[in-house]
């Protein structure tokens, strides 16, 4: 429907946020973008737009993204 391709067009949107967001030299507005997908992604695996182990695979991810990014 409609408000599930919204939805998972807020997720891909976000997600696409934070990943800019970590490759940028901003820790603070990385940190922020990356709570803000985790939600949007959380919200989305709620309502059963997305399956919630790709919810938690996104997390992971961007959760290693922004440790990795940290470390260097």
């Amino acid at each position: 429907t409609a408000r599930n391709r919204a939805a998972k067009s807020r997720l891909k949107s976000a997600r696409k946020a934070a990943l800019t967001a970590i490759a940028g030299n901003d820790a603070k507005a990385a940190q922020t973008s990356i709570s803000s997908a985790i939600s949007l992604a959380s919200r989305a695996a709620k309502s059963n737009v997305v399956h919630k182990n790709a919810v938690s695979r996104l997390q992971s991810r961007l959760a290693k993204a922004a440790n990795a990014k940290a470390k260097a």
